[in-house]
């Protein structure tokens, strides 16, 4: 399942900043989701509580899970029209899955609904980002990335 391989490059990429930061103990991480992912945050933040159980450290112990969707908001090279997910009505669920595992492929689905050009960007919404760790190392709180 593609939500419990981003729960464990997220586990795995706070426990290695954790070290970076000194933390002996993760209290809270926060982290964003884009839109255009797909990802089942149920599932996710599911994957992630099992996986930073099964990792036998301390380090995560008590460790909260915040999880926000970041929406997609795509801008047309050619007409320059901002427009997100939610407007696009035409995408059926066969190419909706494709892009929930490639997100890469939305340009070969989604087109501007203004002048109908392929040609756009991803102004925001893609990617799984890690907004912050927080911890407690050498007697203080720390908030990492």
């Amino acid at each position: 399942m593609h939500e419990w391989s981003l729960a464990e490059a997220v586990i795995s990429t706070v426990i290695e900043a954790s070290k970076g930061e000194g933390l002996e103990e993760i209290t809270k991480i926060k982290v964003k989701i884009g839109e255009l992912q797909q990802v089942d945050t149920e599932i996710f933040k599911f994957a992630l509580d099992e996986i930073a159980k099964d990792q036998g450290t301390s380090l995560l112990r008590t460790m909260k899970i915040e999880i926000r969707t970041e929406k997609a908001i795509f801008r047309c090279r050619v007409c320059k029209n901002e427009w997100t997910f939610d407007d696009l009505f035409d995408i059926d669920e066969d190419k909706l899955e494709a892009i929930h595992f490639a997100p890469e492929v939305a340009h070969v689905y989604v087109r501007c609904p203004l002048c109908k050009s392929p040609d756009f960007e991803v102004v925001q919404g893609r990617g799984v980002l890690i907004d912050s760790i927080k911890g407690i190392g050498t007697g203080k709180e720390t908030k990492g990335r």
